[in-house]
């Protein structure tokens, strides 16, 4: 895949019904996709969930999460630089209706899943926080569906602030090799909101073998990066606007989990 397919502008992938979709068949894998629906007060959508689970996550705005047997109520969040937001899991074969009364933006995290598990809501206080990094490497990693965090049958999904001026995703790891113990095989999804008007980033992807993954972007609110092998990282916010991302990972492996394996020549002086 070329460095252009990799960096997905905003509106790139956008129709009548999602500002973002990106599904396996778009990003040439095989599990992980992520939506982004836009919806005017008193607005709904309605989507099958085929052969896939999702999360459905407030970007901005709250709203409520309807399936056959379920319904919940989410009072989501300003923006996602405000706070940690409550969500739903939703699981395949199922069909389900978003509602927003006062209207907002929602992200659909899904994967591909052989298990059907039980719709649920995650609520707000349970979604655990990490201060990453220190100094510049500093970030906040929100782990409300980690492999750890929140039971899915293949999908993993964290959000992360990078205060204005620091780098994240590092140093550059890679999880592209099914290694037992020491390294799990996901695709990944970086999608990316800035705080401020006119404010960007940058997100490098470099090969981790012969002819694989390598892109330098120029990322901005709205944008996204397909990660399907390669080290990854940093992810760079300028000075003064602080960085939002959004992974969306899943994979083969018969095991769900997050294992990575960091670049050897970049590991000095992490802290």
């Amino acid at each position: 895949m070329s460095s252009k397919e990799l960096y997905v502008p905003r509106g790139a992938t956008a129709d009548a019904d999602h500002v973002l979709d990106i599904g396996p068949e778009r990003a040439g894998w095989e599990y992980c996709g992520l939506r982004i629906v836009a919806l005017p007060p008193g607005g709904t959508h309605t989507f099958t969930t085929g052969d896939s689970e999702w999360i459905v996550l407030p970007l901005e705005g709250g709203c409520s999460v309807r399936t056959a047997d379920e319904q919940f109520q989410l009072l989501g969040r300003g923006s996602v630089f405000a706070s940690v937001t409550d969500f739903a899991y939703v699981p395949r074969d199922a069909r389900v209706q978003i509602a927003s009364g006062a209207g907002g933006r929602f992200a659909l995290a899904g994967a591909k899943c052989e298990r059907r598990l039980p719709a649920r809501y995650g609520p707000a206080p349970e979604v655990p926080v990490e201060q990453r990094g220190s100094g510049t490497q500093l970030r906040h990693v929100r782990n409300f569906a980690s492999a750890d965090a929140f039971d899915c049958d293949k999908l993993i999904a964290v959000e992360v602030i990078t205060p204005g001026g620091n780098w994240s995703s590092y140093p550059p790891h890679k999880h592209d090799e099914d290694r037992p113990g020491v390294e799990a095989e996901l695709e990944e999804i970086y999608y990316f909101e800035i705080d401020g008007p006119n404010g960007f980033g940058y997100q490098r992807v470099s090969p981790s073998r012969e002819g694989g993954s390598d892109v330098l972007a120029e990322v901005r609110s709205g944008d996204a990066v397909l990660v399907p092998d390669g080290w990854h990282g940093p992810s760079i916010a300028q000075p003064g606007h602080d960085m939002y991302y959004l992974n969306v990972m899943a994979g083969p492996g018969g095991t769900r989990e997050w294992r990575i394996c960091f670049h050897p020549d970049h590991t000095e002086g992490y802290r």
